[in-house]
């Protein structure tokens, strides 16, 4: 099965010897007593990730497989994607401002039958948001990638073509970000 194939080859590319559990806030339970234990957050703990990769329930979460990578890493990582036969879907950003950081999140699929979805994270810092491009591995990234940066700041080293897509050519702000004041 392809899931479990491109799974392995990515665990395979980042070795960590010691998978730390991530714990997540989940909401709290319907049983519970009052409201306000229904208010307060229950603590569960994840599956840990196996060097930075995480298998999920497409059911649940719409993807299969969550990979969660340094930006020195990712070139390496698309490259696996790419010779598994998946297509890029989306490229977009989060603003981790508590954190001081940038995450850009990227999304892959496949054409056939045999659905698998890719989930590709990588952070930066806030203040300086350099990411490699990936726009020569897939071509149609450069547009996503522009967008992005429009949007977030994110500068993507290497594109041919990091200019505004949509905002302004004198832009000097990125309206996403969770500190931008119109």
């Amino acid at each position: 099965m392809i899931k479990d194939t491109v799974k392995q080859a990515l665990q395979d590319l980042f070795p960590d010897p010691e998978p730390v559990a991530e714990e997540v806030v989940a909401p709290a339970a319907e049983g519970a007593d009052t409201d306000e234990d229904k208010k307060k957050p229950v603590k569960k703990k994840e599956e840990p990730r196996v060097n930075g990769v995480l298998e999920r329930d497409h059911a649940e979460h719409g993807y299969d497989i969550d990979v969660q990578l340094d930006p020195g890493e990712l070139l390496a990582a698309v490259m696996i994607i790419d010779k598994a036969g998946f297509f890029l879907e989306s490229i977009t950003g989060v603003d981790w401002i508590k954190e001081d950081q940038l995450e850009a999140v990227y999304d892959f699929s496949r054409y056939d039958f045999d659905t698998c979805r890719v989930v590709i994270r990588t952070r930066t810092p806030r203040s300086a948001p350099k990411i490699p491009t990936i726009s020569k591995i897939y071509p149609g990234a450069g547009w996503h990638e522009r967008e992005t940066h429009d949007f977030f700041g994110i500068k993507f080293d290497g594109h041919p073509h990091l200019v505004p897509l949509l905002l302004p050519e004198d832009a000097d702000f990125h309206p996403l970000l969770k500190d931008f004041k119109p």
